[in-house]
């Protein structure tokens, strides 16, 4: 068994891992920049290791620190949360080089999936649907592409996720614009230019697969929606996802299976579908190769702890649970508590927290890192919190979720609280089953 497991990462995923090591007996070393020590994961921790100064490319991002530093406290393994390093292979590598267990796939699963395009063939290879589109290597092979796959089209970045790298394309007139935008920013977000072209679905729907595989034998927890998003970044997410006939739910769980088993995947992973609301046709978009932000809505409804799940099969245990075993109860649903303002196109706003408080009861959980007199850095994700409700029943859950984010108060920095409020007021909302194009007719 894991003994002494080092924390690659900050904020509410480094608490929420030390939680569940804490209670499986493991040491807890969390690996944290200038700008977190004083944070509420620093303190919670049972060790602490300094990796560099704020920016997050001289510490959470600085490979060879964060080796050494688990190298230095004698850890064996390390959990890498989500974003930072947590699909890096060459990360992987690295740890796997130094004698210590990564906590996730291994590295060729990584390799695979952490490219979009090697991926889609994967996927294609296990039997699943994609969207028309593919690679384009050249200014002149996107605008062949582009011309093959039909307006409107997504410029998607090959490398990374969380909705950087990406552009809707309405004309071809457009198309250059776009291209150049999509590049920049995939260079700046991951180190690599390079994108593909993808048919746009205007009533797309944002379904997942929650997996956990121990490279033999996998089995899934069921769906997520995560369609309500801004800028192609998930704000809230529920499991499961409403509003969807039982032969679609099921063969978008039975492919997503068939992928893991195609792939011999291990750990905890989600594979992610674009559904057309039209007629429930699903495609496959990309394999999250971690835990994902949204996971404790699969937990609540499960009862299973994924991250003990994704500790006990990196210590080389077999999965211990199977299809039947996991029955899915009631309904859940996640709201992202971010420091933007939404009314200034969700600006980031970082700064001092003058009073943070939050709900509590039957069916709510909170997953935060934040206090009354810390600091929100400016140099990374702006979540603060994440608000988890769950109802025998969907409509019990949206009236939790209502009731609950009257109660948040927090104060020092603009949130997307009040955003929420209008969200889980909304009747579509209410009905289930919306599109991503939903903010656009979110009344303010």
């Amino acid at each position: 068994m894991i003994r002494r497991l080092f924390i690659a990462n900050r904020g509410e995923i480094a608490l929420r891992v030390i939680r569940t090591a804490r209670a499986m007996g493991i040491t807890t070393v969390l690996g944290v920049s200038s700008a977190d020590a004083a944070s509420l994961p620093a303190l919670m921790a049972d060790e602490t290791v300094l990796l560099g100064p704020g920016p997050s490319s001289q510490s959470y991002l600085a490979i060879p620190a964060v080796v050494a530093a688990m190298v230095a406290a004698k850890c064996d393994a390390v959990h890498p949360g989500y974003g930072f390093l947590s699909e890096n292979a060459a990360f992987a590598k690295a740890v796997s080089d130094a004698g210590i267990r990564f906590v996730g796939p291994d590295i060729t699963t990584l390799e695979g999936m952490g490219d979009k395009l090697a991926a889609r063939a994967l996927a294609l290879e296990a039997g699943l649907p994609v969207l028309p589109g593919g690679a384009a290597a050249t200014r002149e092979a996107v605008h062949a592409r582009a011309a093959e796959t039909g307006y409107p089209l997504l410029l998607k970045a090959v490398a990374g996720g969380g909705g950087k790298g990406m552009r809707r394309v309405d004309r071809a007139e457009d198309l250059d614009t776009a291209l150049d935008m999509a590049q920049a920013e995939a260079q700046a977000a991951f180190g690599n230019s390079a994108v593909y072209v993808e048919r746009f679905v205007a009533k797309g729907r944002h379904v997942e697969v929650q997996l956990l595989g121990d490279g033999t034998h996998s089995i899934h927890l069921g769906t997520r929606d995560c369609s309500i998003q801004r800028r192609f970044q998930k704000l809230v997410e529920e499991a499961p996802a409403p509003a969807m006939p039982e032969e679609a739910r099921a063969g978008i769980e039975n492919a997503a299976v068939r992928l893991a088993q195609h792939i011999g995947y291990r750990g905890a992973g989600t594979a992610e579908f674009l559904v057309d609301a039209t007629d429930f046709s699903f495609y496959f978009l990309e394999l999250n190769a971690r835990i994902q932000v949204e996971h404790p809505v699969t937990e609540a409804i499960t009862g299973v702890d994924l991250v003990e799940q994704q500790l006990l099969i990196a210590a080389g245990k077999p999965l211990a649970l199977t299809q039947t075993m996991v029955r899915p109860v009631g309904h859940a649903i996640e709201v992202r508590i971010n420091a933007e303002d939404p009314d200034a196109d969700f600006r980031p706003a970082p700064g001092r927290i003058a009073r943070a408080a939050w709900p509590a009861g039957p069916g709510i959980r909170v997953d935060t890192h934040i206090a009354a007199g810390g600091e929100v850095p400016p140099f990374y994700d702006s979540l603060l919190g994440k608000l988890i409700v769950h109802g025998a029943s969907r409509e019990e859950a949206v009236i939790r979720l209502q009731a609950a984010l009257a109660r948040i108060r927090i104060e020092g920095v603009p949130t997307t609280a009040g955003l929420h409020a209008r969200i889980a007021s909304d009747p579509r909302f209410a009905a289930g089953g919306v599109d991503t194009g939903f903010l656009t007719g979110l009344a303010s």
